[in-house]
């Protein structure tokens, strides 16, 4: 089974982040969206986003032994200014998912949908999150039918054009239905302002422990779920 862990802000974990914005950026060129294409606005930007939130630790990543194959960080506040002309009800909680992305040796298996959901789980037992949003790629209609056909609605635009990605979109937490094969178990590394550098020794291969701890881990997250349906 994957193992999902919190990422530590090392230069390997960071290395490892890029090369997915990478390998999918090379992906979708042949898709014909410009989609990342270039970082927005410039990489040394795009690279500074991706530090912070190593820093916070609010970035994920998905291990298959030593190799990270897929990554979500997480907000429990919307980007503003991105957010601000959206129909949705703001002051709601949610969870907001940015840099998804599944390396393309697991396309196919179902790992961005179960990550999508891990996300507003979590979200929702970290802090009650009802909503799990997300800002999609506006050119890319290819990806706004992969979030409608998952549950998900469109709730607006980022009202400065400029912001490539624009479209916006929310699916209910209550509407999250637990994995019948969960392809990862989670493997929770606290982290503070604090732990951090005591994390960083970990590097890459963070996510260790015993298969019994990653099924415990996985039970919980089921029991999460079983949990979830009944209290919302």
């Amino acid at each position: 089974m994957l193992r999902i862990a919190r990422a530590a802000d090392t230069p390997e974990n960071l290395s490892a982040i890029l090369g997915l914005i990478e390998e999918a950026s090379a992906w979708l060129s042949l898709k014909g969206t410009d989609q990342w294409q270039r970082p927005w606005p410039s990489r040394r930007q795009r690279d500074a986003r991706v530090r912070r939130g190593l820093r916070r630790g609010t970035t994920w990543i998905v291990w298959a032994a030593d190799r990270a194959v897929a990554t979500v960080t997480t907000a429990a506040t919307p980007k503003r200014k991105v957010w601000s002309a959206a129909v949705c009800d703001l002051s709601a909680s949610a969870v907001y998912a940015h840099r998804l992305i599944v390396t393309r040796d697991f396309a196919g298996w179902g790992l961005g949908t179960q990550l999508i959901d891990w996300t507003g789980l979590r979200g929702h037992r970290d802090y009650g999150a009802e909503w799990i949003r997300i800002d999609v790629w506006s050119s890319n209609l290819a990806l706004h039918q992969y979030y409608t056909k998952r549950g998900f609605e469109f709730c607006g635009e980022c009202p400065d054009r400029r912001y490539p990605s624009g479209m916006l979109f929310q699916k209910s937490v209550l509407d999250i239905s637990e994995p019948e094969s969960p392809l990862f178990a989670e493997f929770e590394v606290p982290v503070s302002p604090f732990a951090v550098s005591g994390l960083a020794a970990s590097g890459p291969s963070a996510p260790i422990g015993s298969d019994d701890e990653y099924r415990s881990c996985g039970r919980s997250w089921r029991r999460r779920a079983a949990s979830l349906s009944r209290s919302l």
